[in-house]
């Protein structure tokens, strides 16, 4: 390659190659300025790949690749002044290669699109090729729609004057790139959508804005581009129309709706367009990489990096300012892999070498990125509440200018800058680099476009606060060295706005991230060389070209090439691939001198090589010198062993031919013998055959025509008669016909006149009947009415009302005028009396007035006949009065029913009116629920997926590791110095031969080329000494094994005595009890030491409230008073429980199984202590309900069968009550397990008290008391979360438990007080004392002289230590972090911590670490420490990742260290539940939001490892337990085939049982608990158990025949009532672990329900919703009778089943899932735990940290 033309081909076989030969990964570094020809040598580099690899599968994945082209040039290129063709973003395409180096895929980056050519083009430059394409193609009928128009007519298109370019057919290219997305799986709906939105921005660039003043415009009304705008976008007119002309301002309590200037308007207008066209961008180019995504694994990959050029134009903004920094960096990489990097191999290698002096533009790249770069002045103005371009530049100046040779200052201009790049000088002017920079667009315009019913438009934006994968910014955690700053205390109100990264600081983390991906690979150099400046051919400019030359580094290139070697190899490496050119004598031990003697016989130039400390340094050419003599070795040796194998062949081909031919000829020349006899034969027999033939065809052939004529003549006349007979009787049935049809059709024409008038009849009936119905409604619908219909009622009431009264008034009145006239009548007639009998007693008086006595009789006759009239008047009036009465009654009884009616009617109307709304709202409660159902669902699959993804991270991480450490293993086996020629090497192998050792390719990911010391052999006494080692690890193995079955054997023993010698229980137990005595003793001596203590503590107490012994502390040592002495009542009450058991134990003697099974009287004994005697009734109806035999059964026993149901039910009932039996034996047994757990436990803390105390006794006296202060205290912290979850259900409880809490703090306070006052006395009375003692033996001293003085031994004196204010901070030095990680991680054992400290320790004491580096503000020691911490957790969960309780400690620690780095972050969310003084804990420098989900990612790997180990735990006992194993004794009664009938319930040895599961599941809870682990987390472990034991359980059950039976449909649902019963008993009801088991609950239902009937199986369908169909046809085929009085299932039942359950869309798998790992969540728990109260023990072995 070095002697031909440099070509593009020749760079990328090269690059292919070395991928192929050296397994690493390579890149393609295409540089150069703009218009060179960069895209173009891209392009040419992928079609050679594209073309000598292919795909490695049938989807052309190579045209994919190169299908790509059209799309991003159509939108990312655009005509520049200097190229036709130019590239305005940077991209980086990785192409993914397979172990046989074929094309699996691609992966496209890219860099900084330039967005402003959207909206501005300068002179002589057009904008994207798209948007010509668009209107070039706008007469084809599908762009109707998008009303198009040419180029010119549109704004954002005609600002450069040049539309068109020449030779370029836009319309064709148009076809080429919607081809090209077609290839790519971009759907034509998906195309149009894209066009739509392109179209879109073209007619927003033509909105237009009017001026009303000089801070407010208006858009014409109705405007046209617009319009079309907001039809194309699906948005609303008005919306948009108001917000392209106002903006919202947001401040702290109101916010403004405020018009924007004309101006500002179409800057608005502007950067909403650049937003659209960005974000569709990125969307594209997600989906061309989603359509270049393969499934197959990755092998290697080779980068062509196609970035934008050097570029100056005459004005030069932010654009060409980022692209000329991309330049320096490339270049600056360049020089690092040619210059540097090789002059200082050569450097290192001592090989004789001059250096090469070259440009280097570090200090370039300095004052652009640097601390107060141009970049970083750039951000902090943007910053600035008033930034502006002008105070930008102005920084820059005082900065930079004449401290920085590379920046300087233009003469004429004080708003930009010039920059001495590597190729040129380039002037930049400032104005519009902080809007582009900031790239801000309002928000309101943004909800408006969010709001469209265009589906795809909200899909673009629905990602923006998440950068595009395809954009190439940071993908990994921030660098903590570049965290912002927090403030201690963050503002309220903001707003995620200031948390935006500006676009330089992306683009620069882009660069940063482009390196190290190029850094990590092998770079290959294209350098494009641009020919001219003014885009003419066959034009040469040698000065142009020179520069170009000497800007990118290719002289001094030249110059390093000519000198110096740039192959090179080291010596196993030259060996390896050489050795073939050796002969055995030259292999010498020294590889290195080996390959000296072997170069001076092939390379007689010494100049053409040279030997380095580690590698051999060539000449250019040399290698493929070496390769050319190493290719002619190998062609000759397999030209030599293809002469041999071929002559073999040859000769084998030969003699298996002669003999096939002697064959061969032997039988052709039999057959044809026979033949010619057969033939012969065939010919005589031939001649008879065909003269009986033809005779026989030529009679029957007569025959057939004479009997053909016979029947042809018969029919026809039979034919004609028939027809004559036909057509008379057709006659007269058609008169006949035609008479009733014309008298049917004259009745039908008649009907349907009359229905057609009844039916306009009813129509306009009821369309007037509709209209006074609607009338109706809506007067009934309005309030009103019934407001006017109810006050019409209640003034005609109130009017009758009155009437009432007046009229009762009247008869009043009448009534007493009535009265009146009795009254006076009644005088009258009393005065007449009067009168009459003072007339009689003056009768003698009154003889001679005779006539006087006349007259007044008349008138006394005259007053009766008045008051007759009086009286009949009355009357009448008393009649005319009842009658109105009655009237006005029954007039108001009326309007009462028609008020009542009224008011029914109302409230009918309210009712309707309220069902109506609350069908409404149960429609909507129900569509939100669905709809929460449905996100809560997605959310899940996402979640699932994200985890499932993250567990296969995980896997392939851990496999990583594992192949790194075998090849450190081979790498350490295989080294020089433990290697030896074998002596006793075949001298019949030839000289040329080699041998070599081949890897397995399932072990080992990559094909690599082995180190020659693997292919010597291996060193015999290394070999024979791991030999050894390995047969005294059997031995010892063995001998553990023996050991443990002695033990299992003596176990087995002891159980035999116990059974055997039942009257020794008696002596343990006295046993038990004296050293129960004892432990309870040593107990009471360990309370009063520690009672001591106490008082000790309490005297020596300062009177501060934070120090030991002030309040807060006293409170403590109450409480923990307190706790001891519940404590010590419950151990009294276990002991009376303990013996009375024993009581118990010793009366019960044991009896046999089978006497217990069958004898009546303990039956009946039992029975008799049942608590409700109604069980026994209530079961045995349930069981005749149950097993009642069929009707035809029932002649066998007797008449009704009573009989046999007796006989069933004494059956089953004697099975319960031995069920009851073995019951209340295990619970017996239980309990004295649990016994004996107590006493075992006692024993444990009884030890643990006792090493406390002498660790106490070992310490000096104050360091005693803070060390039990701080036991006692962790004990009562872990006692408190006891108490906290016991109560946590029962809140009034709690309640009450917290204030009997307070209650006894307060007065213990009290107490304290009081012994405080009476310290404080007993203080001045010893410092009064002290005053004494020191002047009596000051003048003691006086009186000694000094020869009398003898040196006496000091005792030590316990200075007392003040109580330092705690940061909840822990200080360690960067030595002491691996110790930390070791001490705290890798040696902890979980078991210790668990018992003995405060749950989560490690987590707050790793969290403290990390508050004081973040205090420091270190942001090495930060990420060293996170680093290490999670390596630590990986490591030791990867030793111990078997073992249940290590998983669940350093997953519960896991999330504590998460929940605290929440909690402390700073955030207003995590905040809320945090105390003032937590508040002042937080993280004030650094932001560790990334490094949280680093943590969530491994608690999610670590949650699903513990499920692993839970499956693996619970795998081997969920069939023994919930399946074989009999719980209900006898219930199972015969088993169906296949299945041996167990006696008892009792489990065989070595079995499961359902106990056994419950066990585990306890061990497993109060581990998890004792942990400290979340109690959400702890329901997520409790149901993804439930769901292992359900789906395994039913899986079981769908693949054995024996187990479908009714009997084991009734254990099942036992079974499952246990383990509710469990759930229960631990308050996990709401885990939804029971919804897990609702499968297997159904499939035990549908073996206990009835199978005949169509109600059957209609109440099997309703009843199985969580059963799909496949599983309960399955259940079905499978169900097996146990009696006689069963039967199997029918066939057509199972067909109904199948047809009533063909509308279900379930799935047609029949197993359940059993690896099915739930989606996990850490929800946030924050910890009421207050940092600086933590005490580090010294158990730990953490003495080399500090509290501060």
């Amino acid at each position: 390659m070095g002697d031909m033309d440099p070509h593009i081909f020749a760079v990328a076989e090269e690059a292919y190659k070395q991928m192929a030969r050296d397994e690493r990964n390579q890149s393609i570094i295409v540089s150069g300025e703009s218009g060179a020809g960069k895209t173009v040598s891209a392009k040419y580099a992928m079609r050679y790949f594209a073309t000598v690899s292919g795909s490695a599968s049938e989807a052309n994945v190579e045209e994919k690749v190169l299908a790509s082209n059209p799309i991003m040039e159509s939108i990312g290129n655009a005509k520049t002044t200097r190229n036709d063709n130019s590239s305005r973003f940077g991209k980086y395409i990785e192409i993914g290669f397979d172990k046989r180096y074929r094309i699996t895929g691609a992966n496209m980056r890219t860099y900084l699109l330039e967005k402003s050519r959207v909206v501005f083009q300068a002179e002589e430059e057009r904008n994207y090729h798209i948007f010509y394409q668009l209107c070039a193609s706008a007469s084809l009928p599908e762009f109707k729609t998008l009303r198009l128009a040419n180029a010119n007519y549109f704004h954002y298109t005609k600002q450069g004057g040049s539309p068109v370019i020449d030779g370029i057919d836009d319309a064709k290219e148009m076809l080429n790139t919607r081809r090209a997305c077609t290839l790519l799986g971009i759907v034509d709906s998906c195309q149009m959508g894209i066009f739509q939105i392109l179209a879109a921005i073209l007619h927003l660039g033509n909105v237009g804005f009017t001026a009303r003043d000089a801070d407010s415009c208006t858009i014409p009304a109705k405007h046209e581009p617009l319009n079309i705008f907001c039809d194309l976008m699906g948005v609303e007119y008005d919306q948009m129309a108001h917000w392209l002309c106002h903006r919202k301002l947001a401040t702290a309590t109101e916010t403004y709706i405020k018009p924007i200037s004309k101006l500002q308007a179409i800057n608005a207008r502007d950067a909403l367009a650049k937003h659209i066209y960005a974000n569709l961008f990125n969307w594209i180019v997600d989906h061309v990489n989603k359509a270049l995504h393969s499934t197959m694994k990755q092998h290697s990959f080779i980068g062509v990096l196609d970035i934008y050029g050097f570029e100056t134009f005459e004005i030069n903004s932010f654009e060409q300012f980022c692209i000329n920094y991309a330049n320096e960096k490339l270049q600056q990489q360049f020089n690092m892999h040619v210059f540097k990097l090789e002059q200082e191999e050569y450097m290192r290698e001592q090989i004789p070498w001059t250096l090469i002096d070259f440009y280097d533009n570090q200090p370039c790249i300095n004052l652009i990125e640097a601390k107060l770069g141009i970049l970083d002045l750039l951000d902090e103005e943007c910053k600035m509440p008033k930034g502006s371009d002008n105070s930008w530049a102005q920084k820059l100046y005082n900065t930079h200018l004449n401290k920085t040779a590379l920046f300087e200052k233009p003469r004429l201009s004080n708003k930009a800058f010039i920059i001495q790049h590597f190729a040129d000088k380039v002037e930049y002017q400032c104005e519009g680099f902080l809007e582009k920079n900031k790239d801000t667009v309002y928000e309101e315009q943004i909800n408006v476009l969010k709001s469209s019913k265009f589906k795809m438009l909200p899909a673009l934006f629905q990602d923006e606060k998440t950068i595009s994968p395809t954009s190439a910014t940071p993908s990994g955690r921030m660098p903590l060295s570049r965290a912002p700053v927090k403030p201690a205390k963050s503002k309220m109100g903001q707003t995620s706005k200031e948390h935006k990264k500006t676009v330089g600081h992306q683009f620069r983390n882009s660069l940063q991230l482009l390196m190290e991906t190029l850094n990590a690979t092998t770079p290959h150099y294209v350098r494009c060389i641009k020919p001219n400046d003014f885009k003419f051919p066959f034009m040469f400019d040698e000065k142009r070209t020179v520069q170009q030359l000497r800007a990118c580094g290719v002289l001094e290139t030249i110059r390093i090439s000519a000198a110096g070697f740039p192959s090179r190899w080291t010596y196993q490496e030259f060996f390896s691939r050489y050795r073939v050119l050796m002969k055995q004598k030259d292999v010498l031990s020294d590889r290195k001198q080996t390959c000296k003697n072997v170069l001076e016989k092939l390379i007689l130039d010494k100049d053409k090589y040279q030997f380095g400390k580690t590698k051999i340094f060539f000449r250019a050419g040399q290698v493929a010198y070496l390769e050319k003599i190493r290719a002619d070795k190998l062609r000759a040796a397999c030209i030599r062993i293809q002469k041999t194998i071929r002559g073999w062949l040859m000769r084998k081909k030969y003699l298996r031919m002669r003999k096939a031919a002697i064959t061969i000829q032997r039988y052709v020349r039999g057959y044809q013998a026979r033949c010619l006899a057969t033939f012969l034969r065939r010919t005589r027999a031939a001649i008879i055959i065909q003269k009986f033939q033809r005779m026989y065809v030529v009679r029957k052939r007569y025959r057939r025509t004479r009997a053909t004529t016979v029947v042809l003549q018969s029919y026809l006349r039979g034919y004609i008669a028939r027809q004559k007979y036909q057509k008379m009787l057709r006659e007269h049935k058609a008169v006949i016909i035609q008479k009733r049809v014309r008298g049917w059709l004259a009745r039908l024409r008649y009907h349907r006149t009359l229905e057609a008038i009844v039916y306009l009849q009813c129509c306009l009936r009821r369309m007037m009947a509709k209209r006074e119905l609607k009338k109706l409604k809506i007067e009934a619908r309005s309030v009103e009415h019934y407001k006017k219909l109810n006050v019409g009622m209640e003034n005609k009431i109130m009017q009758l009302q009155r009437k009432i009264d007046e009229q009762t008034k009247d008869s009043k009145s009448l009534l007493e005028k009535l009265t009146s006239l009795e009254t006076a009548y009644h005088s009258e007639t009393e005065k007449l009396k009067n009168d009459v009998e003072r007339l009689r007693m003056s009768d003698e008086e009154a003889k001679n007035a005779t006539n006087r006595a006349l007259s007044l009789q008349e008138e006394i006759t005259r007053l009766r006949k008045e008051l007759h009239q009086i009286q009949s008047e009355k009357k009448m009036i008393e009649e005319t009065a009842d009658i109105y009465k009655q009237e006005t009654d029954q007039l108001v009884l009326e309007l009462k029913e028609q008020n009542t009616l009224l008011k029914n009617e109302k409230d009918d109307l309210n009712r309707r009116i309220q069902d109506q709304a609350k069908e409404i709202t149960e429609v909507m409660e129900k569509r939100l629920i669905e709809e929460t159902k449905q996100l809560d669902l997605d959310l899940n699959n996402e979640r699932q997926r994200y985890q499932n993804l993250l567990q296969e991270f995980s896997r392939l991480e851990e496999r990583y590791d594992d192949l790194k450490d075998e090849m450190k293993l081979m790498v350490n086996i295989s080294k020089p110095g433990h290697k030896r020629t074998d002596s006793t090497h075949s001298s019949n192998e030839s000289e040329y031969t080699f041998s070599s050792e081949i890897t397995e390719a399932d072990e080992l990911p990559l094909r690599m080329e082995e180190p020659a010391e693997r292919k010597a052999p291996l060193d015999m006494s290394l070999f024979l000494k791991l030999q050894k080692r390995v047969t005294e690890l059997e031995q010892e193995k063995q001998s553990l094994q023996d050991e443990l079955d002695r033990k299992e054997e003596q176990a087995l023993r002891i159980k035999a005595k116990e059974k055997e010698r039942p009257q020794m229980r008696g002596a343990e137990l006295e046993y038990e009890s004296l050293k129960r005595q004892e432990l309870e003793s040593e107990n009471k001596k360990l309370k009063n030491e520690l009672n001591e203590l106490r008082k000790a503590l309490v005297e020596k107490s300062s009177p501060e409230v934070t120090a030991p012994g002030g309040p807060a502390y006293r409170v403590l040592l109450d409480q923990m008073t307190s706790v001891s002495e519940e404590l010590e009542v419950r151990k009294e009450e276990v002991l009376i429980l303990r013996s009375q058991l024993m009581s118990q134990m010793e009366a019960i003697q044991p009896k046999d199984d089978k006497n217990t099974m069958t004898d009546s009287t303990i039956l009946l004994e039992d029975v008799q202590k049942m608590k409700d005697k109604g069980e026994i009734a209530q079961a045995y109806i349930g069981l005749k309900e149950t097993n009642r035999p069929s009707l035809q059964d029932y002649h066998l026993l007797n008449e009704d069968g009573e009989l046999w149901l007796v006989y069933q039910g004494l059956k089953q009932t004697n099975r319960l009550l031995e069920s009851q039996l073995q019951t209340q034996k295990r619970s017996h047994d239980n309990e004295v397990e649990s016994l004996r757990g107590e006493i075992q436990s006692l024993k444990e803390e009884n030890n643990r008290q006792q090493q406390l105390l002498a660790q106490n006794l070992q310490l000096p006296p104050e360091a005693r008391i803070e060390a039990s202060l701080q036991h006692e205290i962790t004990r009562l912290t872990n006692e408190n979360l006891y108490y906290e979850e016991l109560y946590a259900d029962d809140p009034m409880k709690y309640q009450s438990f917290r204030i009997s809490l307070y209650k006894r703090m307060i007065d213990l306070m009290e107490q304290l007080e009081k012994q405080d006052k009476t310290v404080r006395k007993l203080k001045k009375q010893l410092k009064v004392f002290a005053k004494k003692i020191d002047e009596l033996e000051v003048g003691q001293m006086e009186n000694i002289s000094p020869g009398q003085i003898i040196d006496e031994p000091i005792h030590p004196v316990n200075i007392p230590r003040k109580e330092k204010d705690f940061q909840g901070m822990l200080e360690y030095k960067k030595e002491d972090e691996p110790k930390l990680v070791k001490n705290l991680i890798l040696d902890l054992k979980p078991r210790g911590v668990a018992v003995n400290l405060i749950p989560g320790l490690p987590a707050y004491i790793l969290f403290m670490c990390v508050r004081h580096a973040d205090y420091l503000n270190d942001d090495q020691k930060v990420r060293s420490l996170l680093t290490s911490t999670i390596n630590g957790i990986k490591k030791i969960l990867k030793k111990k990742g078997d073992d249940f309780e290590t998983v669940s400690f350093w997953l519960s620690n896991t999330c504590r260290f998460l929940h605290c780095l929440k909690q402390y972050s700073g955030e207003e969310g995590f905040m809320k539940h945090n105390t003032p003084r937590q508040n002042e804990h937080c993280l004030t420098n650094f932001d560790l939001a990334e490094y949280r989900q680093v943590l969530s990612d491994l608690a999610i790997q670590i949650y699903q490892q513990l499920v692993r180990v839970l499956e693996n735990i619970l795998q081997p006992m969920i069939v023994s337990g919930m399946l074989e194993h009999e719980t209900i004794q006898g219930v199972s009664g015969v088993k169906p085939t296949g299945l041996r009938k167990r006696t008892s319930s009792i489990a065989d040895e070595g079995t499961y049982t359902l106990d056994s599961i419950i066990r585990q599941l306890n061990n497993f809870h109060s581990t998890m608990c004792q942990h400290g682990m979340d109690p959400e987390l702890i329901k997520q472990v409790v149901k993804q158990m439930f769901y292992i034991i359900g789906a395994v359980t039913l899986n079981n059950l769908l693949l054995r025949k024996d187990m479908c039976s009714w009997s084991k449909g009734m254990q099942i649902r036992y079974n499952v009532s246990q383990l509710e019963e469990w759930l229960r008993d631990k308050n996990l009801m709401n885990s939804g672990a029971k919804e897990t088991l609702e499968p297997l609950i159904q499939a035990a239902q549908l073996l206990q329900v009835k199978k005949k009937t169509d109600e059957d199986a209609e109440a099997i369908c309703s009843m199985c919703n969580a059963l799909t169909t496949a599983q309960i046809v399955k259940v079905l085929n499978l169900y097996t009778p146990v009696n006689e009085f069963e039967e199997r299932v029918s066939v057509s039942f199972i067909r109904t089943i199948q047809m009533r359950m063909r509308d279900r869309k379930d799935s047609p798998q029949l197993l359940m899932d059993a690896k099915h790992i739930f989606p996990v969540t850490f929800p946030f728990n924050p910890s009421s735990l207050a940092l600086e109260t933590i005490q580090i023990p010294g158990s730990l072995g953490l003495g080399f940290i500090n509290r501060v």
